[in-house]
């Protein structure tokens, strides 16, 4: 339905200084007309593009409904690339309301989610994963977030994918032309060229599968679970990291009944700290099923805090915890040093290593702050760099580089093999076909549709 113009409120519900009203299509600016009165008595059909006009939202009866500065953007110079009007009025509830059934009235249809977005990538002005960084934007909550969703939005990872799918085609055509041309005795020369081609496209999309992981951390956040057995002072932790009462906090075991997720900010890097249930085993029932949330925070989670309690050795139920997470990245906070050590450091530092071991006490202030230089060493300086360009940020994207690499490394083996080329040509096309998901060259409808409803109305 491109050929209908769409309208949408583009700013969130409730009050607000500003409220936008937001069309796309060829009758936006005729609609505009209808219920836009310039102050200078200019016609809305005369105004230049991309210039901010003062005037009144008026009814056909006359009455004003609200003072608005109004924005038009010409096609094909807009985010659409079809004519867009932007009116910006009072962000009152009833004002931005009462202008949005105008321009329904006079017309316009009602976005749908993305809409506006989705039209921009069908008109040619974006891809799909340029797309996809719109709403990486609107949701980022670090400046490392935000960092990485605007190098998507600029084409960094499309140009990447479009330089692999590039090489693909040049392939492609080698194996066509010693198909068609059987007489020029060139088979040979084709699957040297190929099977050295394959490797490199091989490389290229393996690396940009490796850097999902740091990819999933910028723009999600590191998970971190914060665990231990009850009454070692997990809740007291998140408090203090937080730097505000989110966790109640008691001498009863078994408070923490249920996850508290809550967010940090270290160095520009967004940590998800999740507190759990004290594990431990219980006839509770309700507590049982913390327990089992526990261990599946465990579970998802890129970095686990093992709280305990310095002041007892360590207890089955803390053995049973560390023999848990010992698949994971796991930092050591050792806490109630105040109250004595009796833990066995020692025994802890040789399993874990120094730098995972923090000896603290939340209590009285002791080594929280060695703790988050802790964690922020761990995203600058350990595994996590965060200053590719062309870092994977979205599963679906990695998911789709994952069954391209697939279908080239079959390629590469079988050229090795001395497979006839006509044959290995299918893996290369099916390798174009999965990375042209991704830029949206070979998108399917459905998927289009399922990608766009992730998107808020109005963008």
């Amino acid at each position: 339905m491109l050929d209908s113009t769409i309208a949408a409120i583009a700013t969130a519900p409730g009050e607000a200084g500003i409220g936008i009203v937001r069309m796309s299509g060829d009758k936006a600016i005729g609609i505009l007309s209808g219920i836009f009165k310039p102050k200078r008595g200019n016609k809305v059909e005369e105004l230049e593009s991309k210039t901010v006009t003062y005037g009144h939202i008026i009814e056909d009866t006359g009455r004003i409904i609200d003072e608005a500065l109004v924005i038009i953007m010409r096609k094909p110079f807009s985010y659409t690339t079809e004519d867009v009007v932007e009116v910006h009025c009072h962000g009152g509830i009833v004002p931005v309301r009462r202008i949005m059934e105008l321009v329904l009235s006079k017309g316009a249809l009602l976005a749908e989610p993305g809409e506006f977005t989705k039209r921009a990538f069908i008109n040619g002005r974006i891809d799909l994963a340029q797309a996809e960084a719109v709403i990486d934007i609107i949701t980022s909550k670090t400046e490392t977030g935000l960092n990485a969703a605007v190098n998507q939005l600029e084409g960094q990872l499309s140009k990447e994918v479009g330089r692999i799918m590039s090489e693909l085609v040049s392939m492609i055509a080698h194996i066509e032309a010693s198909i068609d041309f059987p007489e020029h005795d060139i088979e040979e020369l084709t699957l040297e060229r190929l099977h050295t081609a394959a490797l490199e496209v091989e490389s290229s999309i393996e690396s940009l599968v490796e850097s999902f992981e740091e990819g999933k951390i910028v723009r999600d956040g590191l998970g971190t679970a914060i665990v231990g057995r009850p009454n070692v002072g997990k809740s007291s932790l998140l408090n203090v990291l937080l730097r505000e009462n989110r966790a109640i906090v008691t001498d009863v075991p078994g408070t923490t009944r249920d996850i508290i997720e809550e967010y940090l900010n270290i160095a520009g890097i967004l940590i998800r700290l999740v507190d759990t249930a004290g594990i431990r085993e219980t006839d509770d029932i309700v507590e049982k099923i913390g327990v089992e949330r526990t261990k599946a925070a465990i579970n998802e989670a890129d970095l686990v805090i093992v709280v305990l309690d310095s002041a007892n050795s360590l207890q089955p139920e803390d053995r049973s915890i560390l023999e848990m997470v010992s698949n994971k990245k796991v930092m050591i906070a050792a806490n109630k040093i105040d109250l004595g050590v009796q833990l066995d450091i020692g025994e802890l530092r040789q399993r874990f290593g120094e730098d995972a071991i923090v000896e603290m006490s939340v209590k009285k202030g002791i080594g929280t702050d060695t703790l988050e230089s802790k964690i922020k060493e761990l995203v600058l300086h350990g595994q996590l760099s965060i200053h590719n360009n062309r870092m994977v940020t979205n599963i679906r994207h990695k998911d789709l580089l994952v069954k391209a690499y697939e279908s080239i490394n079959r390629a590469a083996e079988s050229l090795e093999q001395g497979v006839p080329v006509d044959l290995v040509s299918v893996d290369i096309r099916e390798c174009w076909s999965k990375l042209g998901l991704i830029t949206g060259d070979t998108i399917e409808e459905d998927i289009m549709k399922e990608i766009f409803s992730k998107f808020c109305i109005g963008k």
